[in-house]
């Protein structure tokens, strides 16, 4: 049984439905140590009082608010944990909507959320009301020293958790450079578009992908291992299509082919 990293309460009107959180994704992102060039030996990050210039402790480092310049108010863990209050062990549920509504920009990360002790029937009637209405109770909970908005849905015949960015959090994007709408493409390279689109649809399945790049960087270390030499390619400038129509007729005609 897969060890859960919080317990709690999901709280909905008067229900409530004791839950387990586990994690539901895991990095497999290529990391790499400093090392010194010179003889390779690891280095090391070491913590330093920038007013005595000594190293300091772990035991004796603490965190701290900074409310003016140089001056800090130092938090202990249990006050931090008393602002959450109830909301630690609780997600409360505020209301239900439509999962097609929440544009995927809100997203943050996924959990699993497996039944509390003697919460199983409550669970699987959560779990199969949501499933039968498509939608996902949106509430808030403390995790980690942070408040988190949460979506909770049904998928695979379990309970998932997303924790979401507020709105705040979001960058609008107004201030980016886009093709003005009067100078856009004409109404022929825009149905050609799409139906390049149409034929290059398909249903996603996650699993037809895999990450190229991390496997390429693995190939690199186990060859640099081996002793043997890595040549470095330079990038080569992607070529700019001046003509619209005949990129896309190329594409096309490409795609019609099975090509990418």
């Amino acid at each position: 049984m897969a060890r859960s990293i919080w317990n709690g309460t999901i709280a909905f009107g008067l229900m409530s439905v004791p839950v387990k959180l586990h994690t539901a994704t895991e990095s497999k992102t290529v990391h790499f140590h400093e090392v010194h060039l010179d003889d390779g030996a690891r280095i090391e990050h070491r913590r330093f009082c920038s007013k005595e210039d000594k190293e300091v402790p772990y035991k004796e480092v603490v965190k701290g608010f900074e409310v003016s310049e140089g001056e800090y108010v130092v938090v202990e863990k249990d006050e931090i944990a008393a602002a959450a209050g109830d909301g630690a062990h609780v997600i409360d549920v505020e209301h239900f909507v439509d999962v097609a509504d929440i544009d995927p920009v809100f997203f943050e990360k996924t959990y699993h959320l497996g039944a509390g002790d003697g919460g199983g029937e409550p669970y699987r009637l959560l779990h199969d009301a949501l499933d039968d209405t498509g939608r996902a109770g949106i509430g808030r909970f403390t995790f980690h020293d942070r408040e988190y908005l949460t979506a909770v849905r049904a998928r695979n015949g379990v309970l998932v958790l997303h924790t979401l960015r507020f709105a705040d959090e979001l960058v609008a994007g107004t201030d980016i450079d886009v093709a003005a709408p009067n100078r856009g493409p004409g109404d022929r390279e825009v149905k050609m578009a799409a139906q390049l689109i149409d034929t290059l649809h398909e249903r996603f399945k996650p699993d037809a992908y895999e990450d190229e790049y991390r496997q390429a960087v693995l190939e690199v270390v186990e060859r640099k291992a081996k002793g043997e030499d890595v040549a470095v390619v330079d990038e080569s400038e992607t070529g700019d299509s001046a003509d619209l129509m005949a990129a896309l007729k190329a594409s096309l005609d490409g795609a019609k082919k099975g090509g990418r």
